[in-house]
């Protein structure tokens, strides 16, 4: 696990497996984890690396519904998790998904871990909107397209775009069953005025990545999108698969 600080306030922790990223973001006393790493010795040691930073926990933050970004309460199994009102409605309509897709990755790799996922209270937050963070505000924003549900969280005081599924540079965008091309599209364009002014964007998968570097790859991920050009720097095997399922589902 690779960990950065992007600001005094911002400090990212990226998993070995997917490039999954986790960001505590702090004001005064109080902070928030978003998303999580994966594997067990990462959750294991993010309080560690928190605590010596002198990043506090009040509570945790997921982007979506999807599974590696939901394991937080396994390293602060203490901690509220806020999300989206779309993605308290994604995990109520298919209960139990979540752990049994983090049961099929961990039997697939052999992983063991101490526990199992349970989600506890689950804090449905309305999106648009604002969750307040010390003496600042988070702003909360939409982010259907890769799944049904989502948001993306912008910290204006520092600068920085945390995305989800979005804005990745090892990630062709991905629609999965629940997707869709159009809203991915609109996610994009609504990204896009947070993105001109980011000093940093926090994709869900991927090392952090300066505005500048973040508007060329939303600008690919439109084009990829309208017209199904690969981006020259995703072109791996795996992007390929990922781009043949997008045309499978987009009809």
């Amino acid at each position: 696990m690779r960990v950065v600080t992007l600001h005094p306030d911002v400090l990212v922790a990226t998993s070995r497996v997917y490039q999954t990223t986790c960001t505590a973001i702090r004001s005064g006393d109080e902070g928030f984890v978003i998303d999580s790493p994966i594997y067990p010795d990462e959750l294991e040691l993010l309080p560690a690396v928190l605590e010596q930073a002198g990043f506090p926990v009040s509570g945790l933050l997921a982007t979506h519904s999807d599974w590696d970004h939901l394991l937080g309460r396994l390293a602060f199994p203490g901690a509220a998790l806020g999300v989206a009102e779309t993605t308290v409605a994604h995990l109520t309509g298919e209960p139990g998904a979540a752990q049994r897709e983090l049961r099929e990755f961990d039997e697939e790799h052999y992983v063991e871990r101490p526990r199992p996922l349970s989600l506890g209270q689950v804090q449905a937050l309305p999106v648009p909107g604002h969750v307040g963070l010390g003496a600042h505000e988070l702003e909360l924003h939409p982010t259907d397209g890769h799944v049904a549900d989502g948001m993306a969280l912008w910290a204006p005081w520092a600068r920085v775009l945390v995305c989800g599924d979005y804005l990745s540079p090892v990630e062709i965008p991905a629609l999965s069953p629940t997707g869709s091309r159009g809203a991915y599209l609109a996610t994009l364009e609504r990204l896009r005025p947070l993105v001109e002014q980011a000093d940093w964007v926090v994709p869900g998968h991927g090392a952090p990545i300066d505005g500048v570097r973040a508007l060329a790859i939303l600008t690919e991920d439109v084009r990829y999108l309208t017209d199904w050009q690969l981006p020259l720097a995703r072109r791996t095997a795996a992007q390929r698969a990922i781009d043949e399922h997008n045309r499978e589902r987009a009809g």
